[in-house]
């Protein structure tokens, strides 16, 4: 059986983006993979989180996994941190890694320009411990956003360098994976972009049902159109991408009919997102308080996912470390 490997930042709570994009790839690929899965807690201290909010945040992702359908049983669930393999093999692979090629990394020019202030060696390097996660497992699939795919494909020319410089066919090059054709990139309700935290145009996935009203009637939206069966511009377009991912078929074609024939009223379209995006999230929402109010369940759940992880990963760095030349 293949296996995946993914994970997440704990920077906050998980929003529709993180679901569509991530998550929900991870219930269904539970079923069909040799699945392990993990909080990037090491990836989050490039924004210096403080100490409480990052076990809180740890915390908050680990119930919302639970919650999105993430059974233990199937797909363990650990904590970055907790498996010091990876920062071993991180080491080794930063020492094959160029400045050159790291710079030209496109998120890391984005958030070098977002935060020029805060352009830290693990931006930097943040595609070379990406490597790490998935490599120290040998994993043959990574269920991957948009945002992820020059990541992946540094992954790929980390995994070839070792194999040249030391000779040997040992690393496999991960793949990226989507159920669909094009990897999921949800839009955010600020009319531009995609759905972020930081961007702050998120609908979380613990938001009560008047945090996502107000949220969604606050989206940004247009005059409406001019004309018949006219291009939806970005913002519009936006909120109808929303629309397919939580409304039934019908909902969305009354709608897109109605804008077709020049008939939008976009206060009624966004009553009915709301109303839809807060039916999705329901259900959702109150497991996310069951597990959150379990803390010996969530301890047990993290502490059996590191020894699963740490016994996957400990095989390769044994024999990383012979490849390489140090003593085993």
């Amino acid at each position: 059986m293949e296996k995946v490997i993914s994970g997440i930042r704990p920077t906050g709570n998980l929003h529709l983006g993180n679901y569509f994009g991530a998550v929900k790839s991870f219930v269904k690929m539970q079923e069909e993979y040799n699945c392990m899965f993990f909080i990037a807690d090491w990836h989050s201290l490039t924004t210096h989180p403080t100490p409480e909010n990052l076990r809180t945040s740890v915390r908050t992702i680990l119930a919302e996994y639970l919650a999105c359908g993430i059974d233990p049983q199937k797909a363990p669930i650990y904590v970055q941190s907790d498996v010091k393999q990876v920062l071993e093999l991180y080491l080794y692979l930063n020492m094959n890694a160029y400045l050159g090629e790291l710079e030209r990394v496109t998120s890391f020019k984005e958030k070098a320009r977002k935060q020029p202030d805060n352009v830290n060696a693990g931006l930097l390097t943040y595609p070379s411990l990406m490597a790490a996660d998935i490599l120290v497992h040998k994993a043959d699939k990574v269920p991957v956003g948009k945002d992820q795919e020059q990541n992946m494909e540094m992954a790929r020319l980390f995994a070839r360098r070792f194999n040249r410089i030391y000779n040997i066919e040992y690393f496999k090059e991960p793949e990226s994976f989507h159920f669909n054709a094009k990897a999921v990139k949800v839009p955010g309700l600020d009319g531009s972009g995609k759905m972020g935290k930081s961007e702050g145009n998120a609908i979380y996935l613990c938001d009560d049902e008047a945090t996502i009203k107000k949220k969604v009637m606050r989206a940004v939206t247009d005059a409406g159109p001019t004309m018949l069966n006219q291009v939806k511009p970005e913002p519009i377009d936006n909120l109808f991408t929303l629309m397919q991912l939580v409304s039934t078929p019908d909902t969305y074609d009354y709608f897109n009919d109605q804008y077709n024939n020049m008939a939008i009223r976009y206060g009624d379209m966004k009553k009915q997102l709301a109303a839809d995006i807060n039916a999705f999230c329901a259900p959702i929402r109150e497991r996310i308080l069951d597990f959150q109010s379990n803390e010996e369940y969530l301890a047990k759940v993290a502490r059996e996912g590191a020894e699963a992880a740490a016994a996957s990963a400990e095989k390769t760095i044994r024999e990383v470390r012979e490849i390489i030349g140090f003593r085993s």
